[in-house]
């Protein structure tokens, strides 16, 4: 089960104008399963994405790519489960240009105004006639509040459905924002073997849109990890239909700003859904690293001891095994950091202890203090570098024995 995590009620995810979601049963790995889900955009919609870094990425992100890098009108997603279209070469182009022909034929529009997406298994390929064969069931259930559905839609190896909605108000307009998520496992920046789509009704043009999809992936969902591998088929879509009638041609404007804050709000919702439904996960862990030169080294450190499979399992076994974070720390990559001026805290709903300063362990620190602590389903390890004023925290959580289970009976 995730970590105090459960999926909004339908009636909690707000409609956006502008945006239609579909989804239907196609076959495409299992059998009596939704796993195709497609999204109509209306025409004047700007959509801006940020994707994978892996080398091996998938046939469906080759394509976005180069569909976004033509400057179209997107007019519509199609998201698929069960097969990542990923190592599956020219073939695989194929089938992802022909998923985009079919969608667009039934849609009335062109190949190039749609984009694929793909979650599952990798080195396989893709049953592209089944997905075919499922697009108009999936066209026919194409509604404005279908977003918990889609959210069920897109899952493979979660437990739970990812979805995260609010409404604002920007100079006496209301403006929604509603999105959705998947991903439990092969998750690490940049980014994870998850899917993230969120949508707002506010108009921000595209330079702005795409300033903001980076920026909002950079505080979410390149800031969590379950397991430290980058997966092929990472995307993070973000949608804005202008329907609202608030609108943003720069950073400038007016309301832009309460527009990015809740644009990154709900995306860090959406991903640290992901890292509560990691695989087998009984605990969210927040790294909060400061004191470092620069944002980067903190995340070095923040991802040092989020990886780490020695930390995890001592996170899951309650153990206050609180030297590994300190070896952790020391392998992050940072050559000249001095470790008699780092402090390491352990803390949880409010009760934080010391554990480590001046190059070893606190002499304050207990460890009947740290047992209690690590037995929390939440908590935050605290770490300052003493040596800046830069900070950055990294969402992870730990390993158990079902993650071993679950990645071993992956594909069958």
């Amino acid at each position: 089960m995730p970590v105090n995590y459960a999926t909004p009620a339908p009636a909690a995810l707000f409609p956006v104008a502008g945006v239609r979601l579909g989804v239907a049963e196609a076959g495409i790995r299992k059998a009596n399963r939704r796993d195709l889900t497609l999204l109509a955009l209306d025409a004047g919609a700007t959509v801006a994405g940020v994707f994978t870094e892996n080398r091996f990425c998938a046939a469906p992100v080759q394509v976005c790519r180069r569909h976004q890098a033509g400057g179209n009108e997107i007019r519509a997603l199609v998201i698929n489960t069960g097969i990542a279209n990923a190592g599956t070469g020219e073939p695989g182009l194929q089938a992802a240009e022909q998923t985009c022909a079919a969608v667009a034929q039934l849609l009335g529009v062109a190949d190039a105004q749609v984009l694929p997406f793909s979650t599952g298994v990798i080195l396989e390929p893709l049953p592209v006639e089944r997905l075919v064969a499922g697009l108009p069931a999936a066209a026919a259930d194409l509604k404005a509040d279908n977003w918990h559905a889609a959210a069920h839609g897109i899952m493979t190896t979660d437990t739970v459905a990812k979805a995260a909605s609010r409404r604002i108000v920007i100079d006496g307009r209301t403006v929604t924002l509603t999105g959705i998520s998947k991903g439990a496992g092969m998750i690490k920046p940049n980014m994870a073997t998850m899917l993230g789509y969120l949508a707002t009704d506010a108009g921000v043009s595209q330079s702005l849109l795409q300033q903001l999809v980076k920026e909002a992936a950079d505080e979410s969902f390149n800031c969590i990890t379950v397991d430290g591998d980058t997966s092929t088929n990472d995307s993070f879509i973000l949608i804005a239909t202008g329907q609202s009638g608030a609108s943003f041609a720069d950073a400038a404007a007016p309301g832009y700003a309460q527009l990015r804050e809740a644009v990154i709000a709900v995306a860090r919702e959406l991903a640290q859904a992901i890292v509560r439904d990691g695989e087998g996960a009984t605990k969210f862990i927040t790294v909060a690293v400061q004191g470092g030169r620069d944002r980067d080294e903190c995340r070095k450190v923040g991802y040092a001891v989020g990886h780490s499979p020695l930390v995890k399992t001592a996170f899951f076994a309650s153990d206050p095994n609180l030297g590994r974070i300190l070896a952790a720390i020391g392998y992050a990559g940072i050559n000249d950091l001095d470790v008699d001026g780092i402090r390491v805290w352990l803390g949880s709903a409010g009760e934080e202890t010391l554990v480590a300063e001046q190059g070893g362990r606190a002499a304050s620190y207990r460890e009947e203090a740290g047992a209690h602590i690590m037995k929390a389903a939440e908590i935050t390890v605290r770490i300052d570098l003493g040596r800046g004023t830069a900070a950055a925290s990294v969402y992870t959580c730990d390993f158990s024995y079902d993650y071993v289970k679950i990645n071993a009976d992956y594909r069958s």
